[in-house]
């Protein structure tokens, strides 16, 4: 039981750090936990839905921790400043689309979708994407994600619904529709992390409510160290992001991508 007892803590310790380092970065992160919960058996009782729903929050918490601040600033500001309430507005409208797609066919998409055929293509796919837009001679408008257009948000929001696949990259998407509409590098990755804050929420808690009645008490000290250590990594990986991709743009996560769907593939192909 103890052996047992503690190859379940290694687990949790894994899947929170893939959750943690993969949530903000555009290489998907619900793609690599099922390719890790699918290659390496990590996907028994214990480690089933409703564990990476509650790993999630640690990586939701570790972004609204580092925000908190200037979330307090726009909900203050949104009584006396238009661009505070304009910019609330925007995120608004962009969280919508992916809402509305989400609610209506959230049973669609975990029943035919989540399948790691699906995502090795779909991550190597998203890394030629990557590639492709970080070496386009694009010229930026704009530098501030509080100065976006109106149209920029919705059509930002429009291009995330493309996340509900798996391994195409919530932030991925997030970024790819920024850029193209005129987002310089930092700012497009910036909205991503704001856009991510309702729709991670959303998705949490209607995630939740749908295994509410999986929760139990029985594995609470495995959920416990799956979140904080999803909470850890999550925070260095928010801290250091914006800086890199300003820096060195995306080519690292492009390559990632597509090295991980392809071994994938391989993987599956010999029946692993």
């Amino acid at each position: 039981m103890a052996d047992i007892a503690t190859f379940d803590v290694i687990k949790a310790v894994a899947l929170g750090i893939v959750e943690g380092l993969t949530e903000f970065v555009p290489v998907s992160s619900t793609g690599h936990l099922l390719l890790v919960q699918r290659f390496f058996g990590f996907d028994d009782e214990n480690f089933g839905k409703t564990f990476a729903v509650l790993i999630q929050f640690g990586a939701i918490l570790a972004l609204l921790s580092i925000y908190f601040v200037r979330i307090f600033q726009l909900a203050i500001g949104f009584f006396t400043d238009p661009q505070a309430r304009r910019f609330v507005l925007g995120v608004l409208l962009a969280f919508l689309p992916a809402a509305l797609v989400g609610a209506l066919a959230h049973d669609f998409i975990k029943a035919v979708l989540f399948n790691v055929w699906i995502i090795c293509f779909t991550l190597i796919a998203g890394g030629a994407v990557l590639l492709w837009i970080d070496r386009l001679n694009l010229k930026p408008r704009y530098r501030d994600v509080m100065t976006f257009t109106l149209p920029m948000y919705v059509i930002i929001g429009i291009s995330q619904c493309a996340a509900m696949v798996p391994g195409v990259s919530r932030s991925g998407a997030t970024i790819v529709a920024a850029m193209l509409t005129g987002a310089d590098r930092r700012s497009s990755a910036e909205f991503s992390f704001w856009l991510a804050m309702p729709t991670m929420a959303g998705a949490f808690a209607y995630d939740l409510y749908k295994s509410r009645g999986d929760l139990s008490t029985d594995n609470l000290m495995i959920v416990g160290v799956g979140f904080a250590v999803s909470f850890v990594s999550a925070w260095i990986v928010v801290k250091m992001f914006l800086g890199y991709v300003q820096r060195h743009g995306f080519a690292l996560f492009a390559w990632w991508r597509v090295i991980v769907g392809s071994l994938g593939l391989i993987a599956l192909a010999l029946g692993l």
